[in-house]
């Protein structure tokens, strides 16, 4: 496993505990279109490190995020199915985009 440009981690503020097993997709806007450019599933500890490349292009990307299905498991409602973090890239350095999330609100941040 590589680790790459971006990553994430999902804390579950509800339970106070990493969000394991949440789908993860990386996409990269091209025009009006977005475009797959990595996918992973987050770890025991709630994070995915293996996203994509490890150097992108500068642009506009998106996180997507399975919390319904995660929530599904947990046989918790939730009002949101799915979190979409839109961000951009415009260096070399490491993003990592965490999520906050509970069954009825989400917070993020550019981390470190």
């Amino acid at each position: 496993m590589s680790t790459s440009q971006v990553t994430t981690h999902i804390l579950d503020t509800g339970s106070g505990r990493p969000a394991a097993g949440v789908a993860v997709g990386l996409y990269r806007r091209d025009g009006g279109t977005w475009t797959s450019v990595g996918n992973g599933t987050t770890d025991p500890d709630g994070r995915a490190k293996d996203l994509g490349p490890g150097q992108l292009e500068p642009g506009t990307y998106r996180l997507n995020f399975g919390t319904g299905a995660y929530y599904e498991r947990l046989g918790t409602p939730t009002f949101f199915p799915e979190v979409d973090l839109v961000f951009s890239v415009t260096g070399a350095e490491h993003y990592h985009v965490p999520l906050l999330l509970s069954p009825f609100a989400y917070s993020t941040y550019r981390g470190s």
